[in-house]
């Protein structure tokens, strides 16, 4: 979908700010933005891309988990190695992509979208 009424400029800060608050804390921080930007906005760019990365977060979280369970058969272990480049790759790619075209969201491949 392209939306063509909004600010370009605020569309890519907030949309890749939605995206990189990973790197910002792993905790509630890392959620919290993308709610905050999710209320606050009323570009529905933005919102798709605020709600795409609340989902990968919770998508990181649920696999975290599992995958934490699973080092008790030690398969765990590369599984919570590939989970950590995938939580430092994926965010980048969606903002460079956000950055590149900010009228188009970013969808995270291989997620439940849960929201």
């Amino acid at each position: 979908m392209t939306y063509d009424v909004y600010d370009s400029d605020k569309r890519k800060l907030l949309s890749a700010l939605c995206h990189g608050s990973i790197f910002i804390s792993a905790a509630l921080v890392s959620i919290g933005i993308p709610i905050a930007v999710l209320l606050v906005s009323d570009d529905p760019v933005v919102k798709e891309n605020a709600t795409e990365s609340l989902n990968f977060h919770i998508n990181l979280w649920i696999y975290g988990v599992i995958f934490g369970i699973l080092t008790i058969v030690l398969i765990g272990w590369p599984l919570l190695g590939l989970l950590g480049i995938v939580n430092f790759v994926m965010p980048i790619i969606g903002i460079v992509k956000v950055l590149n075209n900010p009228d188009q969201s970013f969808r995270y491949p291989f997620i439940f979208r849960i929201l």
